[in-house]
C-alpha cells in the first residue's frame, strides 16, 4: 500500500498538472500611507480578485481580515456580488458579517469552500504562516483548510526570513491541567529554546490585559511560544505540537497558502505558492482507485525526482533568505 501511494504521486506530472508560477504584480501608491490604509487595500484587492458571485467564502479574523469582510458586504449591498455564503472563523467575524447582511453558514452545512481570505502574523519565504494572534487559530485553520484557495493578506511588516522571532507562536490547549501541557510543549525538541507563556486577559491579543487565563471561542486556553531564533523546521514543529496530548491545535499554517497579497509603502504585490505536495497527495489518493496499477508504476522515477526537486527548491529559498538577512 505504501508503494502504491508513492507511485501514484507522479500522476500530476504525467497528466500535465504543474505548480502555479511565482509572480509579483505592483501598483504604485502614495509614500505616506497608514497601516490601516495598507490593510484596507489588500483586504479589498483579495475580494475583488478572488471572490465571485455564488461562492462560499471563508471569512477570516483580525484587523486586516475585517476589511475583506467589509468589502464583501459592500459589494453585496451594491449588487455586484450575489448568492454569497460566508463561513466565519470567530464570533466577532460572525457579528461583523451579520451587521453587513452577509448570509452565513458553518462547516456543518458546507465542508467545501471556494475561497478563504485571512491575515497572518508572520509569513516566511515558503509562504508558511504563523497565525492566531487574535486567538481564532483553531476555527481559522478548520475553515481555511477546506478552501480551494486560501488567500493571505498582510502588510510588508509581516514578512520574515524564518518563523518564530517576529511573533510568538500561539498554541491552543485544554484548560484541564494546562500548566502540565505548557511544560510538555516547552520541552518539545522541535521548539527547543522557546519560552512558553500562558495568555492572560483577552484571547484576541497576546499582550497581557488581565489576570485570568484568556479563553478562546472554543473554551480553551492559549500558550504563546516566544523564540529568539527562527524555528528550524516548521513542519516538524507543527507535527510534534499536534501530537502532544492536551494541545488542541497550533498557529503554524504550513503548505496551505495559495497566494499572499502584500501591501507596502511602494505598492501592492502578489506572491503565489507552488502547489503543495500535501495537496498533490490528497488528490492522488482520491483518484487512486480509478487508476490501473500498471499505469501507476510508470511514475516511480518521476515521483522521486519531483519530491527531491521540491525539497531542494524550498531549502534553497530558505537559505537565500537567511543569507540576505
Amino acid at each position: 500500500m505504501i508503494m502504491r501511494g508513492l507511485l501514484l504521486a507522479s500522476l500530476p506530472l504525467a497528466m500535465g498538472f504543474t505548480a502555479p508560477r511565482t509572480g509579483r504584480t505592483a501598483m504604485r501608491m502614495s509614500a505616506a500611507v497608514s497601516q490601516d490604509e495598507l490593510k484596507k487595500q489588500v483586504g479589498y484587492k483579495a475580494v475583488d480578485d478572488y471572490v465571485k458571485s455564488g461562492m462560499i467564502v471563508g471569512l477570516g479574523t483580525g484587523s486586516t481580515a475585517a476589511f475583506a469582510v467589509e468589502r464583501v458586504g459592500q459589494l453585496m449591498k451594491e449588487g455586484k456580488l450575489t448568492d454569497i455564503v460566508g463561513i466565519p472563523t470567530s464570533v466577532r467575524t460572525k457579528e461583523q458579517a451579520e451587521e453587513l447582511g452577509i448570509p452565513l453558514a458553518t462547516l456543518n452545512e458546507h465542508s467545501k469552500l471556494d475561497v478563504a481570505i485571512d491575515g497572518a502574523d508572520e509569513v516566511d519565504p515558503a509562504l508558511n504562516l504563523v497565525k492566531g494572534g487574535g486567538g481564532a487559530l483553531l476555527r481559522e485553520k478548520m475553515v481555511e483548510v477546506c478552501a480551494d484557495k486560501f488567500i493571505v493578506i498582510v502588510d510588508e511588516s509581516k514578512l520574515c526570513d524564518g518563523l518564530g522571532p517576529g511573533f510568538p507562536l500561539p498554541v491552543e490547549i485544554t484548560p484541564f491541567c494546562h500548566e502540565h501541557t505548557l511544560r510538555l510543549v516547552e520541552a518539545l525538541p522541535s521548539v527547543a529554546g522557546c519560552k512558553a507563556v500562558l495568555r492572560l486577559g483577552s484571547s484576541s491579543s497576546n499582550a497581557p490585559d488581565g489576570d485570568e487565563p484568556a479563553v478562546t471561542d472554543n473554551g480553551n486556553y492559549i500558550v504563546d511560544l516566544h523564540f529568539t531564533e527562527p524555528i528550524k523546521d516548521a513542519r516538524a514543529a507543527a507535527a510534534e505540537l499536534k501530537n502532544t496530548v492536551g494541545v488542541v491545535d497550533h498557529g503554524l499554517f504550513c503548505d496551505m497558502t495559495t497566494a499572499v497579497i502584500i501591501a507596502g509603502s511602494d505598492g501592492i504585490s502578489v506572491k503565489e505558492a507552488k502547489l503543495a505536495l500535501g495537496k498533490i497527495m490528497f488528490g492522488i489518493c482520491f483518484i487512486s482507485i480509478l487508476i490501473p496499477e500498471h499505469v501507476q508504476c510508470l511514475g516511480l522515477g518521476c515521483l522521486a525526482w519531483a519530491a527531491e526537486a521540491q525539497a531542494q527548491a524550498q531549502a534553497q529559498a530558505q537559505a537565500q533568505a537567511q543569507a540576505q538577512a
